[in-house]
């Protein structure tokens, strides 16, 4: 239990709703436990802020936390206790954000939470090689600026709902063959979230939010691949009256590349060589997805020879060392030749016995009658 309210908020004691609105908000983000996984500390300060909001947020209460302290603005009136509507239910808001830890199964009071949207990124192989920072033009629904996504106009404020008693939850009880039972479910006069607004903001309509155009920053990982998915945590649509916004999911998408096969961390590219190049060796300079790379080509390389250049692959996720690129040689077999060059492959396979067609007309007969002179 917090000592100061006020402290607990870091706020003065001449706050207006709107100040204390935004220090919570700001405070709640930043301790949520979705935000701090594991962390205790994180979970009971998110807890010390909840229950102060509870009470400064609410003019009744407030005005008795000034006048009596923490015990006046839980009893009522300066005495111990639960008195004048915060009762176990609130606790359980305070405390729980709504459960009940016991199992029942009551409903959460309060704004409700953004929903969660996804988004499509299409990248490059080289984006993904490279990562970094991409901007998304999105539209979605965003706090309303003119009540702070309150929904409320200036200078009110929401209400308890006289119907569930702020709870968000309406129960009933019937009679049966078994007793009696009591059955409970959401609130209509509230939608489920125990206050309603008597003043609505003009900008929203007493929503909280609108929809507007987005232009959101994410960074992307080297190496992330086709159809991985990231979680911008609280950076979805908002929600409403000034609830904790949604989640976005960035769905990633990668383009093929016309040189380059992705294989885990590997990259595959075919290069074509010369049969001259093939048989008599070279070296020569192929291009890899940073720059060019040079490579020594073997005297007598065979078609579908591989060459590996360490280093040129794709980033790791979880190493951040680059995979291999593997260069396919495929060896080019000329389908025109000048008379000069095919005198000499003609000349070239008569010393290696070869058959190169002697039935063919034409400028091989030439060649044969010249060779038979």
């Amino acid at each position: 239990m917090p000592t100061d309210f006020y402290e607990s908020l870091g706020v003065d004691r001449n706050a207006t709703d709107d100040e204390i609105k935004r220090a919570y908000r700001s405070l709640a983000r930043q301790f949520h436990p979705d935000a701090n996984p594991g962390d205790a500390s994180a979970e009971e300060r998110f807890k010390e802020i909840s229950v102060a909001y509870e009470v400064l947020s609410d003019p009744e209460k407030r005005r008795r936390y000034d006048q009596f302290g923490i015990d006046g603005a839980m009893g009522g009136g300066g005495g111990a206790g639960f008195g004048d509507g915060f009762g176990l239910n609130d606790l359980f808001d305070a405390f729980f954000g709504g459960r009940d830890p016991f199992g029942g199964g009551r409903a959460n009071s309060g704004p409700p939470r953004g929903p969660d949207a996804e988004f499509v990124l299409d990248l490059t192989l080289e984006d993904v090689v490279h990562g970094g920072t991409h901007n998304l033009d999105l539209t979605m629904p965003v706090g309303c600026d003119v009540c702070d996504g309150s929904g409320c106009q200036a200078g009110t404020h929401p209400e308890r709902c006289t119907t569930c008693s702020g709870t968000g939850e309406v129960r009933t009880m019937r009679r049966s063959i078994l007793g009696q039972l009591v059955t409970s479910g959401p609130c209509h006069d509230c939608s489920g979230t125990g206050q309603v607004i008597a003043s609505p903001c003009a900008g929203c309509g007493g929503d909280g939010r609108v929809r507007a155009s987005v232009n959101l920053p994410v960074e992307v990982p080297a190496g992330i691949d086709d159809g991985q998915r990231l979680r911008l945590s609280g950076r979805g649509p908002a929600a409403p009256r000034g609830g904790q916004n949604g989640d976005l999911y960035v769905a990633v998408r990668v383009r093929p590349h016309d040189r380059f096969e992705r294989d885990g961390d590997d990259l595959h590219t075919v290069h074509a060589i010369a049969m001259t190049q093939a048989a008599l060796g070279a070296a020569i300079r192929v291009r890899t997805i940073d720059d060019e790379q040079p490579i020594d080509i073997a005297p007598g390389t065979q078609p579908g020879k591989v060459v590996t250049i360490k280093g040129h692959g794709v980033p790791s996720l979880r190493t951040g060392r680059r995979g291999d690129l593997h260069v396919h040689l495929r060896v080019e077999i000329p389908t025109r030749l000048s008379d000069e060059e095919t005198e000499a492959l003609t000349r070239f396979a008569a010393l290696r016995g070869d058959d190169v067609g002697d039935e063919r007309e034409g400028l091989f007969s030439r060649l044969r009658s010249a060779f038979d002179r």
